[in-house]
């Protein structure tokens, strides 16, 4: 009885993408939750921002709008470091 080969039993491309994702398990989901995680700051820095314009509990409108601003840029970075990685594999 001969066995074939695991490689020979999937297409190439499946077998690249499988390789792809032991390579760099969840990456799919990693940038989703980047991307959600962005968007809501994104949303909470303009709700907060419009709060500082219109003068309305500035004291605490400042900070949020810092931690904000804080996520989304650490959302940004967080994503390119993830194309720097998927670029390098």
């Amino acid at each position: 009885m001969v066995q074939q080969n695991p490689k020979n039993r999937v297409n190439p491309e499946q077998y690249a993408r499988l390789k792809a994702e032991m390579a760099a398990p969840y990456r799919g989901l990693r940038q989703f939750i980047y991307i959600a995680c962005g968007a809501s700051g994104f949303i909470g820095a303009i709700v907060f921002f419009s709060q500082l314009l219109a003068g309305r509990d500035v004291d605490s409108a400042l900070p949020n709008l810092a931690l904000q601003v804080g996520v989304v840029t650490l959302m940004v970075l967080l994503w390119r470091w993830e194309q720097r990685r998927q670029k390098r594999s």
